[in-house]
């Protein structure tokens, strides 16, 4: 019997790797104590971060408690409160007040009646000296002021020789100083629909007689 063919086996030859391929080939160490060692430190500084970031955030929140809501904080917390000090100043009262007077005369001259104003007050008083009404009329003062515009009524003046009343208070001082002064004749009683229905009798302009008075000043002490 015929042995079977035997096939011949081809080994592959090696060969020896080139040095500098080998020297290319080699992959280098990496030393891991280092990676380990960075590592540490990032987690230790997002530690950190995350740490200030709640102390800001807290820090924060009482800020603004104790701006807007100081009584939510404990006692040690909520802020001193600020006293402030406010100094009000009151006018030094009046010791005395100008005067001012008014002749009302007509124009055939001499004085029919004498209007004083208190400068303090504004109250008035008219005072008859020289002025005859016939039965059944009445004599009317009227306050005349370009700044006002039409004239206003102070009133019907009484029979007697003084007649005192209060309605200038209400006037700027403007207009009371600088105001004609003005005397009709209405029927009893006075004008009907608060105009004048005749013209001016009498009129005059107010004049300062006593001025206001002045603080005095102390004379310096002798040393």
């Amino acid at each position: 019997m015929r042995p079977p063919d035997v096939l011949p086996i081809f080994m592959p030859q090696v060969h020896a790797p080139d040095p500098e391929v080998a020297r290319a080939l080699q992959v280098p160490v990496v030393d891991s104590t280092n990676v380990i060692g960075l590592e540490s430190r990032v987690k230790r500084w997002r530690t950190i971060a995350s740490a200030l970031g709640a102390l800001a955030a807290a820090l924060l929140v009482t800020l603004s408690l104790q701006i807007f809501q100081p009584d939510a904080l404990p006692g040690a917390l909520r802020p001193a409160p600020r006293i402030q000090t406010v100094e009000v100043k009151t006018p030094a009262p009046l010791t005395a007040s100008s005067q001012f007077v008014a002749l009302l005369q007509g124009q055939g001259g001499g004085a029919a009646f004498i209007l004083t104003i208190d400068g303090a007050t504004r109250n008035f008083t008219v005072r008859k000296v020289g002025a005859t009404l016939e039965p059944g009329k009445s004599f009317e003062l009227w306050l005349i002021s370009d700044k006002l515009p039409r004239p206003r009524s102070l009133g019907v003046i009484g029979t007697g020789d003084f007649t005192a009343r209060p309605v200038l208070g209400s006037y700027d001082a403007d207009v009371v100083n600088g105001a004609t002064y003005a005397v009709t004749v209405e029927q009893a009683g006075g004008s009907p629909n608060g105009q004048p229905t005749s013209a001016p009798v009498f009129s005059g302009k107010l004049i300062e007689t006593v001025p206001p008075s002045q603080p005095q000043q102390q004379a310096p002490a002798k040393k």
